[in-house]
């Protein structure tokens, strides 16, 4: 996969981050799109470039439509093409349908949704040029069976899993494959904070008896990306441990 170039949103820490260090390790370029400031993603930035592929950090809120596009163009200006699109980015605000307000609703599906929409709609453009694209957009098992109290949160991964399937269908005769990814309970800082009694309630849940890491996460956007995935397109990868049968 030498002499690619990724586009990763939400790359800046956590799942994007391992994303970028994973693909790095390929030989893959990597623009880091971040919400924050760059001093933020510093320690990623820097473990990328120790790696010997070209980095940069483009500071956007995927939401934003019009600051989508002026990021996939800088990124071309910058690494001339995009072959491969993560749209890793994502946030929750958890609440029970009767206490969550609108604004709870609308920040989650804008940015978890509507910032995947965002980055397909100015990525493509530049993919169809080359006839080659590979387009992994990270989901969750939560989009396919639902969660008490995660109604926005669900609702923009089950939308990423439509979003897919449509992509897929409008891009595949152009060489642009389009996949998802969802992660059952993978160990984060938040999962960190939790108390053993409810660690132990999540371990009941999975056939496998444990969390996914976050390399686990990042090993199956590898392969999605590689051309040992050349002829897969349209399928949802649940890397849950058996949470999800």
């Amino acid at each position: 996969m030498e002499n690619r170039v990724a586009l990763i949103t939400g790359a800046g820490r956590g799942i994007g981050a391992q994303i970028a260090r994973t693909l790095a390790a390929e030989h893959i370029d990597i623009a880091v799109v971040d919400y924050g400031e760059q001093a933020a993603a510093q320690e990623t930035l820097d473990a990328l470039a120790s790696m010997g592929v070209a980095v940069r950090y483009y500071q956007c809120d995927v939401s934003d439509f019009a600051a989508t596009k002026a990021v996939a163009d800088a990124v071309v200006r910058d690494f001339g093409k995009i072959d491969i699109l993560i749209n890793n980015a994502g946030v929750t605000a958890d609440k029970l349908i009767l206490r969550m307000d609108e604004s709870d609703w609308d920040r989650v599906l804008n940015i978890n949704l509507k910032g995947c929409f965002n980055m397909i709609k100015h990525v493509t453009p530049h993919m169809m040029r080359k006839r080659y694209g590979r387009i992994v957009s990270i989901s969750s098992v939560v989009g396919l069976m639902g969660n008490a109290g995660q109604a926005n949160y669900a609702a923009s991964k089950a939308g990423i899993i439509g979003l897919t399937k449509t992509v897929a269908k409008e891009f595949g005769a152009r060489g642009i494959t389009a996949n998802a990814v969802a992660p059952g309970f993978i160990k984060t800082a938040m999962t960190d904070a939790l108390s053993d009694e409810q660690k132990q309630a999540m371990h009941k849940l999975i056939p496998l008896g444990t969390l996914g890491e976050t390399q686990d996460i990042a090993n199956a956007v590898k392969f999605l990306v590689s051309d040992d995935a050349r002829y897969i397109t349209g399928v949802v990868l649940k890397v849950d441990g058996g949470m999800y049968i």
